[in-house]
């Protein structure tokens, strides 16, 4: 009998998947308060005037750093350390490599941090990790992997659930988009060509990276939390094999009207709208499973949290093949608009799926109940109102921007009919981060409870 499957070594390390939420929260508190603070720019009011390191392009880049690589990026390893072990019956390779892999992510984090307010940081969206740190990302995600594959690789199942397919195309998707994105268009392949590899990698990053892991875990906690299964398991693989053929197609659609020849925009627009018919099909799945268990969506906030952010992924994927048209292109592109999207689907979809499964989660890691389940509800509804309404604001905005642009007004005249806007834009922010302390403050109160007498999720894995 080996170490790795001793009957005394638990099943998932709970500590571990703590920690990494734990980490998911810190990085979601450090981007809300940079994301404020560059929105107050707007109305004059920004709040480190004349300081170059905290100026509001650099605190806009830890914004959206924090965003993919401390919220999410913690969120789902905490996720995998807990699904990938259950579907298997077997635990990750090594603890002890779960947990330097934790705390090398976290130095990583601080390094592109300090990297970003220092003023090293990359010329490329979503690459603005510094140079120093990309190496450390690259081996990380190695490491990473090969502790959450070896368990799938080993396990005595007969057949993979498709929750696995998922995390297995990430894996194997993730370390190369991240080293295309980072390394090529900045050292290697310049001008339009290097312009279409970003594009690229800004699509990739959310199409197959957060994307397989996002479904991968809705497959996983919808069907348990239900009780029931998936409703179609062919639908889960029409939606995986599209996935995989459509999204690495769809990036130069970040650079319409560009240089790049015509044939590669045309290419991401009709790869775009393709992508958006496939998206129906895990839509659908899903609703039908949530068929005839529809109460769950009252008396179970993280079935609430999931299905208001497959709303908003349904929502979001019309919006894009919509805007992915070269006629609406001219309007909305550079306009506040494709601020809302991004908002919308970093944060409405992806980021609402880890607020449930956060809610499904913390009680179990910690071992006590939640402390207030009016605040859980308290949190859900001003983060749903604040970002539904951001979501509105940025997308009225950004028409008002386009069509004044395309008049050839003045631009001093978008700026003043702009204001408006930003204003109650900040105040849904301001909602948003009301919430979150709200849920924090729930947080901290629950795991400072007296423990009961067993800790929730301690299985231990087979022999």
């Amino acid at each position: 009998m080996t170490p790795a499957t001793s009957p005394q070594r638990q099943l998932v390390n709970v500590a571990l998947v703590r920690a990494h939420l734990v980490a998911s929260a810190t990085a979601f508190a450090i981007l809300l308060l940079a994301g404020l603070a560059f929105a107050l720019q707007f109305m004059q009011y920004y709040p480190f005037p004349g300081i170059p390191a905290l100026s509001p392009g650099r605190v806009r880049m830890v914004h959206t750093n924090m965003a993919a690589y401390g919220f999410i990026a913690n969120a789902f390893i905490a996720g995998l350390l807990w699904a990938i072990p259950r579907l298997t019956k077997r635990p990750i390779l090594s603890d002890g490599l779960g947990w330097l892999i934790f705390w090398a992510w976290q130095g990583i984090l601080v390094l592109t941090f300090l990297g970003i307010l220092g003023g090293y940081a990359q010329a490329i969206e979503w690459g603005e990790t510094p140079i120093f740190v990309d190496p450390l990302v690259l081996v990380g995600l190695v490491l990473l992997v090969t502790n959450l594959a070896h368990p799938i690789f080993k396990t005595r199942e007969r057949g993979l659930y498709v929750s696995l397919w998922y995390f297995l195309a990430a894996f194997a998707w993730t370390g190369l988009v991240y080293f295309m994105g980072n390394y090529m268009p900045q050292f290697w392949v310049p001008g339009a060509p290097g312009a279409a590899i970003a594009g690229l990698f800004i699509h990739d990053l959310v199409g197959l990276f957060v994307t397989p892991i996002g479904w991968g875990l809705m497959y996983f906690f919808v069907p348990l939390l239900l009780k029931k299964p998936i409703w179609s398991h062919a639908l889960s693989l029409i939606g995986f094999w599209g996935i995989a053929f459509f999204y690495p197609m769809q990036g130069v659609h970040h650079f319409l009207w560009s240089p790049i020849p015509m044939y590669a925009q045309y290419g991401a627009v009709v790869a775009t709208i393709a992508i958006e018919v496939v998206v129906v099909t895990v839509i659908v799945n899903f609703f039908g499973t949530l068929y005839g268990r529809s109460d769950a969506m009252r008396s179970n906030l993280p079935i609430r949290w999931f299905y208001v952010g497959m709303l908003n992924y349904a929502l979001t994927c019309l919006q894009c093949a919509i805007q992915v048209t070269l006629t609406v292109q001219k309007v909305i592109h550079f306009t506040d608009w494709v601020v809302g999207h991004a908002h919308l689907v970093m944060f409405g979809v992806f980021g609402f799926w880890i607020m449930g499964m956060m809610v499904e989660l913390w009680p179990q890691v910690v071992g006590r109940p939640w402390y207030s389940t009016r605040l859980l509800t308290a949190h859900f509804w001003l983060t749903t109102i604040g970002m539904t309404s951001m979501f509105v604001i940025l997308m009225a905005g950004g028409l008002v921007q386009g069509y004044l642009w395309g008049s050839l007004a003045h631009w001093a005249d978008s700026v003043v009919y702009s204001l408006p806007f930003w204003w109650a834009r900040t105040l849904t922010g301001l909602l948003i981060i009301l919430g979150t302390g709200l849920f924090f403050y729930n947080m901290w109160a629950t795991a400072r409870q007296p423990a009961p007498a067993y800790v929730p999720g301690a299985a231990t894995a087979e022999a």
